[in-house]
């Protein structure tokens, strides 16, 4: 029993790890010891020692049972891990079957008692860094997905209009200053400072789902998934020929549930591209509800567009002043060679920010090193 357990455990942090929650290869080594202490007759009590052990905050409690049902199942005693589960959709959307860390595991050597990142170790990591989205095999697409889960990054963050007590304020606070007088520092009369209260600054995310862009918005809406604890508000949306909407898809905590539930909401899959009449859609309809608190806004497209260029060009100068930033990633840019000279691309680039290549995990780093930078003020540079 003590190997099959030991297999089990060892994974089923992985996988945890993998889900978001702050565990550490030790803590196999712990789990372990709550195995030995209460041992495994009553499963009850396996699941409420192996949650005390892993889980820290509340909203992981759900993460949790859906990782435990799946590595031990509703049994009484503990089995091997059940197979990867793959999610069938049957019509175009993105492709839903992400692989289980025992798949990956399989593919890429079988070290038992590694870390996750040494497992599919630092050469093979650095190798796939710069292999494009669209030339990776099945087994890399997984390892590339459970590398941009395993990120580690901080959102920079933006002024909010809250202000909270600070020693190196700007601005008095009055009220706590009349509190303090009649405290042992009341002699001294103290002015107490405030600041403004940082908070997260709200994401908002426009992606190309025509037949071009499809495995690179995959993996981007991948990326946006797995993000979304890092953030604040997340807003999605992908457009083709029209405009969908798909933040409650992706809120979804497993990510082969969220991305099948986004294939099924969007029925213009791999189609044309109209991005003039996507942005007017946004404007008209959304812009008001989604873009309070002044999001960085991410667009993710070639460029590629059939629509009316002039269109494009009055609704995304509408749509860039609505936002902070503005910030177009082009999975193409990477490329030799390239110029964005694209009718699209032209008509946008006097109102974006940053123009930036999109095309590997790489380009995906870089991104996330913007997204940790953005100042807190709004430069007016477009024109």
């Amino acid at each position: 029993m003590a190997e099959p357990l030991t297999h089990n455990l060892v994974h089923f942090t992985r996988y945890l790890r993998a889900q978001g929650l702050r565990v550490v290869p030790d803590t196999t080594t712990d789990l372990m010891e709550a195995a030995r202490i209460v041992g495994l007759e009553a499963r009850n009590d396996a699941y409420h020692a192996f949650r005390a052990v892993t889980v820290s905050r509340p909203e992981e409690i759900p993460v949790f049972n859906e990782a435990f049902e799946l590595f031990f199942g509703s049994g009484r005693r503990f089995v091997k891990p059940r197979e990867p589960i793959e999610l069938e959709v049957h019509r175009r959307g993105p492709r839903v079957h992400v692989i289980a860390p025992t798949t990956v595991q399989a593919d890429l050597g079988d070290q038992e008692d590694s870390d996750l990142h040494e497992q599919a170790g630092a050469s093979a990591v650095e190798r796939l860094a710069t292999r494009d989205f669209s030339d990776l095999t099945e087994s890399e697409y997984a390892a590339v997905q459970l590398a941009i889960a395993r990120m580690v990054w901080k959102p920079a963050d933006a002024r909010s209009r809250r202000w909270a007590p600070s020693a190196g304020g700007s601005k008095p606070d009055l009220r706590r200053t009349l509190r303090q007088m009649t405290g042992p520092s009341r002699d001294l009369m103290p002015l107490a400072l405030n600041a403004p209260k940082p908070r997260r600054r709200p994401l908002l995310v426009i992606a190309d789902v025509s037949g071009s862009m499809e495995r690179y918005t995959e993996m981007l809406l991948y990326f946006v998934h797995a993000a979304r604890g890092r953030l604040g508000k997340v807003e999605a949306f992908v457009f083709s020929t029209g405009l969908s909407r798909i933040t409650r898809e992706l809120r979804h905590r497993d990510p082969r549930v969220a991305l099948s539930q986004v294939g099924i909401a969007v029925h213009d899959w791999s189609s044309g591209t109209l991005i003039g009449e996507a942005f007017a859609e946004f404007n008209r309809g959304w812009s008001r509800r989604v873009t309070r608190g002044g999001p960085v806004a991410i667009v993710i497209s070639d460029g590629w567009d059939r629509g009316d260029q002039a269109v494009l060009r009055k609704e995304f100068a509408t749509f860039a002043r609505s936002v902070h930033r503005v910030v177009w990633l082009n999975p193409l840019a990477g490329r030799a060679g390239f110029e964005p000279q694209t009718r699209g691309m032209q008509a946008v680039l006097p109102f974006v920010d940053d123009f930036m290549p999109v095309g590997n995990l790489a380009d995906l780093t870089a991104v996330v090193r913007l997204l940790e930078s953005v100042p807190k003020r709004k430069e007016v540079t477009r024109g």
